[in-house]
């Protein structure tokens, strides 16, 4: 999320995913997927500044090694699936898959 300035002065935060587009008329308009508007302080490239930024906070994060050490402690989910060794098979089995 990326905090914004309403021209009241008032801040608050806005999911960058969402972005459509910015209008500068004269005032910044952030226009979101749904249509939605937003009139805030920052000029365009200030808006276009904090999206790229949001953005590439993310690929770094994801980027880092240890980026597991990242998430809350606690215990660590199971994985719902594991590998299953294929059952062996003798050249005289008729069945595919295994014994008869």
């Amino acid at each position: 999320m990326i905090s914004l300035t309403r021209l009241s002065g008032t801040t608050f935060l806005l999911n960058a995913d969402l972005v459509e587009r910015v209008d500068c008329t004269p005032d910044t308009v952030v226009t979101l997927v749904d249509g939605t508007k937003y009139i805030v302080a920052e000029s365009l490239d200030e808006v276009r500044a904090a999206v790229v930024d949001y953005r590439s906070a993310i690929v770094a994060r994801a980027a880092l090694p240890d980026a597991a050490s990242l998430t809350p402690a606690g215990p660590s989910p199971r994985a719902r699936l594991s590998a299953v060794p294929p059952p062996s098979r003798t050249p005289g089995d008729r069945h595919r898959g295994g014994t008869s």
